[in-house]
């Protein structure tokens, strides 16, 4: 755990991430962990399906309750403990593993520092934790979270009460979602709309944008046109310098004990 009377430690919660989100390439994606919807793991593959397609390294910091513990070595850094997946994906099993960089302020937006220390190839990092976790990660800083739902209403309440949360207590006002339903489903845009909707007139949050992915399509299909929008969108302006074909496979397999 940090010592937060440290003089080189930030003075305030957000002026860490500031710095960090300010001095570096890498791009931080908070994604909100939602334990009512299934194929969370596929969702995070598109992710990264769509990231490795611009030719981006992706590091996945699994922090959701259903994440491996993280390994022993956690307790002396983090470097020895990314696992590469793929030539261009890395993964931190990392549940419980924020709260220990957590300083005087509550925030544990040191750890996110540490994480970007032990994989300094990556160009993006997706953040997969709980609504809590995030606000403490992420309090006050730039970032946009990103919402994983699927069509069934317990999924989409808690994508809505997560947004609720992430916009109250963190001042995270702009949000994404990510959408696993069928492609044909009636309620996808619907349910899109209405998230906008309850965001606007009772969070002042905006939903700034959404995708619909079929979480039984063939994971080496490619991304979707709003997918691939939105990857672009988040490497912006690094994706000009390093987008290219890669013509690889851009992932394995999660481990299966995450993200049943």
């Amino acid at each position: 755990m940090h010592d937060a009377y440290d003089s080189s430690f930030p003075q305030d919660q957000a002026h860490g991430l500031r710095q960090l989100f300010g001095q570096t390439r890498v791009r931080f994606v908070p994604v909100v962990a939602n334990p009512n919807m299934a194929f969370g793991g596929v969702m995070l593959e598109r992710l990264c399906t769509a990231f490795g397609e611009l030719g981006a390294h992706v590091l996945v910091i699994d922090a959701s309750d259903r994440a491996p513990a993280p390994a022993e070595l956690t307790a002396v850094g983090l470097t020895g403990c990314v696992e590469s997946l793929s030539h261009q994906v890395s993964y931190l099993a990392a549940r419980g593993l924020p709260i220990r960089y957590v300083d005087a302020h509550g925030s544990t937006a040191a750890f996110l520092h540490a994480a970007a220390d032990a994989a300094p190839y990556a160009d993006v990092v997706l953040v997969h934790a709980t609504e809590t976790d995030l606000c403490r990660l992420f309090m006050r800083s730039e970032a946009r979270p990103l919402l994983l739902a699927d069509d069934r209403p317990a999924s989409v309440t808690h994508a809505y009460a997560a947004m609720k949360l992430l916009t109250q207590r963190a001042g995270l006002m702009v949000h994404d979602l990510l959408l696993g339903a069928a492609p044909h489903s009636p309620r996808a845009e619907r349910i899109a709309q209405q998230i906008a909707s309850c965001a606007d007139g009772f969070l002042g949050a905006v939903l700034r944008d959404w995708m619909h992915i079929d979480p039984a399509s063939d994971v080496n299909d490619p991304p979707t046109p709003a997918l691939r929008r939105w990857a672009r969108d988040v490497l912006q302006p690094a994706a000009a310098e390093t987008a290219h074909a890669t013509g690889y496979p851009v992932y394995r397999e999660f481990p299966q004990q995450a993200l049943n």
